[in-house]
């Protein structure tokens, strides 16, 4: 199916914009801090996704959780 990997797609599309492009890092290791801080920090609980009812990733859990 060639929807597959849409969310996937998405998902690196966003860190790409937002966070890669534009800017260099001095080490794969301080690429990978910034990319960890942006998901945690910004993609997880802030960013709102359409796919969700227009809630943030975090928030979406707490309600499913919530309804168990």
């Amino acid at each position: 199916m060639p929807y597959n990997n849409a969310v996937m797609e998405s998902f690196f599309g966003s860190l790409r914009r937002k966070l890669i492009h534009h800017k260099r890092f001095a080490d794969r290791d301080a690429a990978r801090i910034q990319a960890c801080d942006y998901i945690e920090g910004f993609y997880n609980h802030h960013r709102l996704h359409s796919s969700l009812g227009y809630r943030s990733p975090g928030a979406f859990v707490r309600v499913v959780l919530a309804s168990n």
